[in-house]
């Protein structure tokens, strides 16, 4: 097979090894790819939230399946337009995408089948959005309605931060994912990923992952898109799991279908969990960043076939099989991020890592620049491990970072610190 990645970061650059694992790949390409992908695939200059083009370039190379990792060309109708050229494509449709791409359309679906969320207010007026906070009890949670790459969350303590958090967003800093916005109560509680693959009519639980969304170490600074994730999670018990699926994920996909939306792909729930009772946070309609690298290195081969098992809706006989291990990986970012950083800087080291299935370094902001490496986004390299306890795994994968010369760089010290 022939398969086509779309995407840039570290999700896609794990996505990439996993697949090249598998026999069933025997041609291996990615658009625009980064450094450390161009090294087992092929880098493609493509616009990827342009379908069409995408579409041309498929069909030019006799691709075979399509994974679509980021959440923009989702937005874009990419996988609607490459679908209707019966192109095999890993991703939902634009409509179900919407998922993701509206929270306020997240919530209701979410009223109408009666899942756990948050409660809510939708606001497209500045000026009602700053009457409501007035009456607000604190600590409250400022949401841009619209796709922010992860960032269009703000926890807000008291009044003032909530009144910067809607200026900020009516004012354009999140573009027009702030055009809308949601305000929610704060939900108390743990919060842990579970990702399911759904065919349309079936679904699989494809695990769970606990993310470290603050910049810096304690849960402190920004939200970021992610600073670092591991799997398992202790407190997505098998219990748990099966509630979220059964009173959130499964109602809501039933919603879906009974709009006339079917749902195609991998879905994300994050969740609260509080006295053992999962509440939906938010949806995510693609593999997250960096959840989905501990995944990968944890599943290697046998993602492409789940993979295949979804697109060709035979997810009521799929397996997975998890080997009795955990997988970490912690995030290096150029210094400012998420905020302000520059591009550009040299990293060094990188080669002195052997890479295996037990660790890889996954590129995620990276670009070759004549013979060095340099980083070229905000998050930039993930640094991921496996081992039999999550322990061994936390050590390793920070004996590697010791081994990475970029100066420009940080990361946080205590990834995995609520499990262990």
């Amino acid at each position: 097979m022939h398969i086509l990645i779309l995407g840039s970061g570290g999700r896609e650059h794990s996505l990439t090894w996993a697949v090249k694992q598998n026999p069933k790949c025997t041609k291996l390409s990615c658009a625009p790819g980064n450094a450390g992908i161009a090294k087992i695939a092929a880098c493609i200059e493509l616009n990827i939230n342009d379908g069409q083009q995408v579409k041309e370039w498929c069909l030019k190379n006799n691709v075979d399946l399509v994974i679509i990792g980021p959440e923009e060309p989702l937005a874009y109708g990419v996988s609607d337009i490459l679908k209707s050229a019966n192109i095999t494509t890993f991703a939902p449709s634009k409509a179900a995408s919407k998922l993701e791409s509206s929270k306020l359309f997240t919530k209701e679906i979410c009223d109408s089948c009666q899942a756990p969320t948050a409660k809510y207010d939708y606001f497209n007026d500045q000026e009602k959005a700053m009457e409501f906070i007035k009456k607000s009890k604190f600590p409250i949670v400022v949401k841009a309605d619209g796709l922010a790459a992860g960032k269009g969350v703000v926890i807000a303590s008291e009044y003032l931060e909530a009144e910067e958090a809607i200026t900020e967003m009516f004012g354009g800093y999140y573009g027009q994912a702030g055009a809308q916005v949601v305000i929610e109560e704060f939900m108390e509680g743990e919060e842990a990923s579970l990702f399911v693959l759904c065919d349309g009519e079936n679904l699989i639980s494809f695990g769970g992952a606990q993310d470290h969304k603050r910049a810096y170490d304690g849960d402190n600074g920004p939200n970021t898109g992610g600073m670092g994730a591991y799997s398992p999670t202790p407190v997505l018990t098998k219990e748990i799991e099966k509630k979220a699926i059964s009173k959130i994920i499964k109602p809501c996909l039933a919603e879906m279908r009974k709009r006339g939306i079917p749902y195609e792909g991998v879905l994300y729930a994050g969740l609260m969990i509080k006295d053992e009772e999962p509440k939906l946070v938010e949806f995510n309609t693609r593999f997250g960043d960096p959840e989905c690298q501990v995944l990968m290195m944890r599943l290697g081969a046998q993602a492409l076939d789940l993979i295949l098992a979804t697109c060709e809706k035979r997810l009521d006989n799929a397996k997975i099989t998890w080997a009795d291990d955990h997988a970490i990986t912690i995030v290096m970012a150029t210094q400012g991020y998420p905020i302000k950083y520059d591009k550009g800087s040299k990293i060094s080291g990188l080669g002195t890592t052997i890479e295996n299935s037990k660790q890889v370094i996954f590129h995620a902001g990276t670009k070759n620049h004549g013979k060095d490496i340099v980083a070229s986004g905000g998050r930039v390299l993930n640094i991921t491990t496996r081992a039999s306890t999550l322990k061994e795994a936390q050590l390793r994968a920070y004996k590697i970072i010791e081994s990475v010369d970029w100066k420009e760089g940080f990361y946080r010290n205590d990834i995995g610190w609520r499990a262990l």
